[in-house]
């Protein structure tokens, strides 16, 4: 995902280098609290973006890194775990993969509500250390992979695929898209939430659903966010 922060820094998603203990530096810079509008979920998550970010740029000693997405409980994300707890039909007993994870609060989510299992694909190693342990301290397990699948990667056959907010950059977008609706031309369910990011093709789109999320000022600048939730038309 791609952010513009209140301090001017907008910076798009990748793969941060590798630090000694991930999950440590993730229990030592976030607190355990429920999600705003899913109060089921409790996320570890960051007080302020900026701080955190800078902070993981000293211990890593690298200048420009991506933000802490998985830090947060963005708004696609919270409108996406919501419709899927109250929505149990579409990933009760089955297969669940969860793209660009983050924090792992949709994956999560989707095992609250009677997922057969889940995988959280995310591309950086501190999303995917997040995942195993939000996961953990919400009593589920959630099979954290790296693997790049708006890339090369294979995606493992998944009877639902969730997406939440994963329409930000126009290239993303665009192969988010295609690995999308190969997935539904296979048979698969997807559903996508999103607060209207720039690139979402709602055009190719149903909404299901809307919902108003409460959300970071300094991420999102605004503390409610008109969110939706979409499945391909």
């Amino acid at each position: 995902m791609e952010a513009a922060l209140q301090d001017g820094r907008t910076v798009s998603a990748g793969i941060k280098p590798a630090i000694a203990d991930p999950a440590g530096f993730i229990r030592a810079n976030t607190r355990l609290l429920p999600v705003p509008l899913v109060p089921e979920v409790s996320l570890h998550v960051a007080d302020e973006a900026v701080p955190l970010w800078s902070k993981t740029e000293e211990e890593l000693g690298e200048a420009g890194l991506p933000p802490p997405f998985w830090a947060f409980a963005w708004a696609g994300g919270q409108a996406l775990a919501r419709y899927v707890l109250d929505h149990r039909e579409h990933v009760a007993a089955r297969a669940v993969l969860d793209l660009a994870s983050g924090s792992g609060l949709v994956a999560i989510a989707a095992m609250k509500a009677g997922a057969a299992s889940v995988i959280g694909y995310d591309i950086d190693a501190f999303a995917r250390a997040a995942i195993a342990i939000n996961a953990a301290d919400n009593d589920v397990v959630v099979e954290a992979r790296g693997d790049d699948l708006l890339g090369d990667a294979i995606a493992p056959e998944a009877q639902t695929i969730l997406a939440g907010d994963i329409f930000y950059e126009r290239d993303t977008a665009e192969r988010a898209y295609a690995f999308l609706s190969a997935q539904v031309e296979r048979g698969a369910t997807v559903l996508i939430g999103d607060p209207g990011r720039s690139y979402l093709p709602k055009d190719k789109l149903r909404k299901l659903a809307e919902y108003k999320v409460p959300v970071t000022r300094d991420l999102e600048d605004a503390e409610i966010k008109n969110t939706a939730v979409w499945t391909l038309a």
